[in-house]
């Protein structure tokens, strides 16, 4: 018998085909605010990887609730292109932008301090900045596994001390939020050394949560999920396009990848004074694609396999 579609699909009862579901709604359209207009007004929110990609989707929407903005990053041009789009976003304070590599505290310091004169003490701080690529765990040199480590989670420890240090020598309250990744819980094969490093940006949150809460300050933790976007790194990228056209929503459970602003708007409460309680929790934003399960397990496939590596020879 030749059968049309997996049987899996079929109802038992009826053997027959039932309607797709539709899945999880659409987002309100882009330019809606989750929060009152001028939430931010008056306050001053430092995005670092804030030039591009989720980075720069997020200070959109605390730009479009009235914020000043920092925007952080290592390239110049970037940053200037994505500092004149933010400005243009209806509702925004002021935008400045500043290069910097966060593994190097001292140029942290520096940022911060431009900042405060400019706009004053950043009320936010949304730890944006991280380095990625998949390569299989035995073939990670020393240099690779430091260079996303650094940046992913002693980069973001830098800026994280640095924005506490100001506010409890100011005695002043503040909002963290720490970008992180569901393989932080899950282990990521293939990503080793940036799960690891996210598993201890997560574990900051928990941890400095706790110390700096009996002086006003919040840290939480933002984890995305899959949100196309035009800055998306090459694996991503290579990934989708190979997929069929429609592969992407499928195979999500919400039958539909994020759209960047939703991740904006998470942010936008977490920092906001409606979320003041919130301290300590890691907010995962994918439609629950990171607890699907199957009940049969597909056939593993090893990640030098996967990553089209031939077999490793020291």
């Amino acid at each position: 018998m030749v059968i049309s579609a997996p049987a899996r699909y079929r109802c038992p009862m009826t053997d027959e085909i039932p309607p797709a579901p539709p899945g999880l709604p659409a987002p309100p359209p882009l330019g809606s605010a989750a929060l009152p207009a001028g939430t931010y007004a008056g306050q001053v929110v430092l995005v670092t990887g804030g030039g591009t990609g989720l980075g720069k989707a997020i200070a959109a929407e605390f730009a479009r609730l009235g914020a000043d903005l920092v925007i952080a990053g290592r390239r110049a041009e970037r940053l200037e292109a994505a500092r004149k789009e933010l400005a243009a976003v209806p509702g925004a304070g002021r935008v400045t932008a500043a290069v910097c590599d966060i593994r190097e505290p001292e140029r942290i310091s520096e940022v911060f301090d431009a900042a405060q004169a400019a706009l004053g003490l950043p009320d936010v701080l949304v730890n944006n900045a991280a380095a990625n690529f998949p390569s299989p765990a035995e073939d990670l040199s020393p240099n690779a596994w430091r260079a996303v480590v650094d940046i992913t989670l002693t980069g973001t420890w830098f800026t994280t001390r640095e924005f506490a240090r100001r506010h409890l020598g100011a005695g002043t309250p503040g909002s963290i939020v720490n970008i992180g990744a569901s393989y932080a819980w899950t282990g990521g094969p293939g990503f080793a050394h940036s799960a690891a490093a996210k598993a201890g940006v997560k574990n900051l949150v928990e941890t400095l949560a706790v110390e700096w809460g009996p002086y006003g300050i919040q840290v939480n933790g933002l984890v995305p999920g899959l949100f196309p976007h035009a800055d998306m790194t090459g694996d991503i990228r290579d990934g989708l396009e190979r997929a069929a056209p429609d592969a992407r929503d499928s195979r999500q459970p919400a039958l539909r990848v994020g759209a960047p602003r939703e991740l904006g708007w998470a942010a936008t409460f977490l920092a906001s004074p409606y979320a003041r309680f919130i301290t300590g929790h890691t907010l995962v934003v994918d439609g629950a694609n990171w607890q699907r399960r199957s009940l049969v397990n597909p056939e593993v496939v090893p990640v030098r396999t996967q990553l089209g590596r031939g077999p490793y020879s020291a």
